[in-house]
């Protein structure tokens, strides 16, 4: 984890942050303005500067925890939020959190990790064990070949991939390229909905 843990300071700490869009993701906002049940425990891992939580914020959830490994984007939130609990924001490895949610938030945070089997099969394990029964993992895929490059980050992936990992622990509802997507991420992302089994 020390590693890790370094190398996203590193990256925030010298603005290398090329996958920050300033904003909350179209498909993500179109999703979170149709949830009618404030009351929902969310959990976005891997957030980042976390502008989902600060719409949901807006929206009026307030069972939100932001978790990373990098205290830099928490900062960030927290300064544009001034109200959002302390508490709920976690500086922490995703792989050792733990906790219940009802739906956890997926933004691109799969491919932020090496695309080892040993990590993408943990990374699926983990998304169970932090939901409730039928709780859901929603979110964002990158939708681009995964090369041979261990270095270059966000590693990419297909619906086939993906699904590769998560069918032995959710069911997808929906899981297909995003139609509402920023220009710049036209026809390179996945929109999915993914209930635990």
């Amino acid at each position: 984890m020390d590693n890790t843990k370094a190398y996203w300071a590193q990256r925030y700490a010298t603005q290398q942050t090329g996958w920050d869009i300033g904003h909350v993701a179209t498909p993500l906002k179109s999703y979170f303005d149709q949830l009618t049940d404030k009351t929902l425990r969310i959990l976005i891992p891997g957030a980042g500067n976390a502008y989902e939580a600060e719409y949901l914020w807006k929206l009026g959830f307030k069972h939100l925890t932001v978790l990373d490994i990098a205290s830099a984007p928490l900062a960030a939130l927290k300064k544009r939020v001034a109200t959002f609990p302390n508490q709920q924001l976690i500086c922490n490895d995703f792989f050792t959190h733990t906790g219940v949610y009802d739906l956890i938030i997926e933004q691109t945070f799969f491919c932020s990790f090496p695309p080892t089997t040993q990590n993408r099969s943990a990374y699926a394990q983990q998304m169970a064990n932090l939901l409730a029964p039928k709780g859901k993992l929603v979110g964002l895929w990158f939708d681009f070949p995964l090369t041979e490059d261990l270095e270059n980050r966000p590693f990419g992936g297909n619906q086939h991939l993906y699904l590769s990992y998560l069918s032995h622990y959710f069911t997808p509802l929906t899981f297909e390229r995003c139609y509402n997507s920023i220009p710049p991420r036209q026809n390179r992302e996945l929109f999915g909905i993914f209930r635990k089994k």
